[in-house]
């Protein structure tokens, strides 16, 4: 039987180079031959992608906070239970842009929800599942706005102002201090090479922790 695969979340702001670390770090398994999946939150699944449209939709109607966070364990339950955990018991590594680390920077940072009630659905969908590790690519505010805004249209998060990703950024990096060993930050303001460079060295370094 297989053994059972790393969980790899990718975190950080908007802007940082997630899709970019993604495809870099899937380059380094692939030489390394390791099995694994991409996937990405809020989705991963048809169902939870609906959902995912649904909170990321520029809308008039106010979106509550409460509303806003159980869409997004709504969406967490799908995918972990349908497609996270699947892999993992087939032992393939699990590469995920997002978790709940950014329900805490997001919802909790950015938007003041109570870290015991984000805790308690952290809980309620996941059970003792946490990810092995977390990359955050982190960069300033203001470096990650300017890269979303080049990308084109912004989406319902990707409006809010500086300060409510100052908040999200802090919280993170809050994270980071509090569980250095589930984390590695990632200067993502540096030059893409030596971000690249950092990343694939992190996955060779998970990798060679197994052996």
């Amino acid at each position: 039987m297989a053994s059972r695969g790393q969980f790899i979340t990718f975190e950080g702001t908007e802007g940082v180079g997630k899709s970019t670390q993604l495809a870099n770090a899937s380059t380094t398994l692939e030489s390394l031959g390791v099995d694994f999946i991409v996937t990405r939150e809020p989705g991963g699944t048809p169902m939870a992608e609906a959902i995912r449209e649904l909170l990321l939709t520029p809308r008039d109607e106010p979106v509550n906070d409460l509303t806003e966070l159980l869409l997004m364990f709504a969406a967490r339950a799908q995918h972990l239970h349908t497609r996270i955990l699947p892999a993992l018991e087939k032992g393939q590594w699990v590469l995920c842009d997002r978790f709940t680390d950014a329900t805490f920077a997001y919802q909790g940072g950015g938007r003041g929800v109570s870290v015991d009630r984000i805790a308690q659905l952290e809980t309620l969908v996941q059970g003792e599942v946490r990810p092995d590790h977390v990359i955050l690519l982190d960069a300033p505010v203001e470096t990650g706005m300017r890269r979303a805004r080049q990308r084109g249209e912004l989406d319902r998060f990707e409006q809010e102002a500086v300060s409510f990703f100052q908040r999200i950024r802090d919280t993170y990096l809050d994270r980071a201090r509090a569980t250095p060993d589930r984390y590695s930050v990632v200067d993502a303001g540096a030059p893409l090479e030596q971000v690249s460079a950092r990343v694939s060295e992190l996955m060779c370094k998970f990798h060679s922790d197994l052996l």
